[in-house]
């Protein structure tokens, strides 16, 4: 799916980790391959991953990278026009990654929203 052969540096570790339920900071330079240590897992595991990331270009970067992987991946921020779409296949559970900015996550409506569908876990990119 990922077309990777191989984890790089401590991927692999952070992978075994998250799979684990395991409470993980991981601290990467740019480039090494900090997604694949959400994106793997948010594939494996049933429910929703819900990364915040703090730049809208950013995320829908991240959107394109996933959908074109065959990761089922959406973005809710304040640019989005598909916003009740993407609440529907969140409920409904049918998305690996859900991406929010810090100030949507923190609002009260939103964590609503959390507790109606399955999360499995969260991922803070680019604190």
């Amino acid at each position: 799916m990922f077309g990777f052969s191989a984890f790089r540096g401590v991927q692999e570790q952070v992978v075994a980790r998250v799979l684990a339920g395991q409470s993980t900071l991981a601290v990467m330079p740019t480039g090494a391959g900090k997604s694949l240590t959400y994106q793997l897992p948010a594939v494996m595991m049933a429910g929703t991953c819900v990364v915040v990331s703090p730049l809208i270009a950013l995320m829908h970067d991240q959107l394109r990278s996933a959908t074109a992987n065959g990761i089922r991946a959406a973005a809710l921020t304040s640019v989005d026009t598909d916003r009740g779409q993407t609440i529907d296949r969140f409920l409904s559970g049918d998305l690996d990654l859900l991406y929010v900015a810090p100030e949507r996550a923190s609002q009260p409506h939103f964590r609503e929203l959390l507790t109606q569908g399955r999360v499995a876990l969260f991922a803070i990119d680019e604190a």
